[in-house]
């Protein structure tokens, strides 16, 4: 193989990177807990936050704290889980360049 297609092959893997890449940034996750959902977008961006039909009282903030926490790393995980299905092999071999 010559040096020319080499370069083409590798600059279309390229631009298939980050058409992948930009569509995955603007994919939605959702994240959930007992009391609240979050949404966050594939770049790991939050868009929302939305707390459940739920009365609470002033000792329920610490609850409602923790539970933003784990609505927010839910939906992370589920975008690092996207991630590494869409990008599958390509991503392992750029060391985290994306």
């Amino acid at each position: 193989m010559n040096m020319q297609a080499l370069m083409q092959q590798a600059q279309k893997m390229q631009r298939d990177i980050m058409k992948k890449k930009e569509e995955l940034n603007q994919k939605e996750f959702t994240g959930t807990s007992e009391l609240v959902d979050v949404v966050v977008l594939g770049d790991k961006t939050i868009k929302s936050v939305k707390f459940k039909d739920v009365e609470l009282s002033d000792d329920d903030k610490e609850v409602l704290e923790d539970m933003v926490v784990l609505a927010i790393n839910d939906a992370m995980k589920k975008v690092d889980a996207e991630t590494e299905k869409v990008m599958g092999p390509l991503g392992g071999s750029l060391n985290g360049l994306l």
